[in-house]
């Protein structure tokens, strides 16, 4: 960063400073006159930028990344244009420039120190007013981008609570909620009921028909599931080819008829669309697990499991509780 001169004896003029647009104060002509101008190469960065100073952009552009050293960088890139500004906060908090500032093309920069700043803004309600819009534009667009990255994360979030496979919610998701509707359900006093379910014979499947059709196969399955259920119910890939069913505030008799009903639909579910290909059927083991008093998530699923191993013991193709 070379100085080339000062504003005064350059072919700028405050006009051209978004900052100070609107105000015709020959006194604050006066004080930039002797503030430094500077060159920045392309791609060079401002040298201390730690320091409480306001750059404003006279000629070229400045690349301004977010927070490097407070933990808050996120890639964030703004660019800088002629008569825009940057270091308003830090002259505000009198405090150092955290941002990173380079020069996106060859840049002219006119630095105005801390102090003047402040001298500049005690004489002059317009200059106030000025740093009053930036400084409330600038909020607004820095809460839409919080706003856009909060919808982002919860997206994300919720991607990675599904399984990719099925579209249904997968194991960590069972992890989070499962607890949680297990302690409303023992709080309220409501019963809450687990289905587990595992494809009978699906390695066999898989070794006949292909792992593609497997993938096949258990997509059919989900769909199964997802149509036959309640918008309060939920239904999750427990591991491989287990699935689960939980059910809140359902006893025993209906939770035991969603089995049934989820065990017959399943028979009749079509795994290949080619209707040239000879169609293979799937069936399912389930089991049926009420939550009791005192019981936790870890007792409820492997009840849920042992109930599944006697549909399987029984023959499969059946529901046990």
């Amino acid at each position: 960063m070379e100085q080339i001169g000062t504003f005064a004896a350059s072919s700028y003029t405050i006009r051209d400073l978004h900052l100070f647009r609107d105000i015709d104060d020959q006194q604050i002509a006066q004080a930039l006159a002797g503030c430094a101008v500077v060159r920045l190469d392309t791609g060079a960065k401002v040298e201390d930028s730690n320091r409480a100073r306001l750059y404003i952009v006279l000629r070229g552009a400045l690349a301004v990344e977010a927070d490097t050293r407070n933990g808050m960088a996120d890639g964030t890139v703004s660019k800088i244009l002629p008569g825009e500004s940057v270091g308003e906060q830090s002259v505000l908090d009198e405090a150092a420039n955290l941002a990173s500032i380079s020069a996106l093309e060859e840049s002219e920069l006119l630095v105005i120190e801390g102090e003047l700043v402040w001298k500049l803004i005690d004489q002059s309600n317009g200059l106030a007013r000025n740093l009053l819009r930036l400084l409330s534009f600038r909020i607004r667009a820095a809460n839409a981008l919080l706003r856009r990255r909060q919808k982002l994360g919860e997206f994300y979030r919720q991607l990675s609570m599904n399984d990719g496979l099925t579209g249904l919610y997968n194991r960590a998701w069972m992890n989070d909620m499962l607890p949680k509707l297990i302690a409303t359900a023992h709080r309220a006093g409501t019963p809450l009921a687990l289905v587990m379910l595992d494809l009978d014979h699906f390695k066999l499947f898989n070794d006949t028909h292909g792992h593609l059709a497997g993938d096949d196969a258990l997509r059919a399955a989900a769909d199964v599931i997802s149509m036959a259920l309640r918008p309060s119910d939920f239904a999750l890939r427990y591991g491989g080819e287990e699935l689960m069913v939980i059910l809140p505030e359902t006893a025993e008799p209906l939770a035991m008829m969603v089995a049934d009903r989820l065990c017959a639909r399943m028979r009749e579910a079509a795994i290949f669309r080619d209707m040239r290909v000879p169609l293979p059927h799937i069936t399912a083991s389930f089991g049926v697990a009420m939550l009791e008093a005192g019981m936790d998530d870890s007792a409820l699923i492997a009840a849920a499991d042992a109930a599944l191993y006697r549909a399987k013991d029984g023959g499969r193709n059946r529901v046990a509780r």
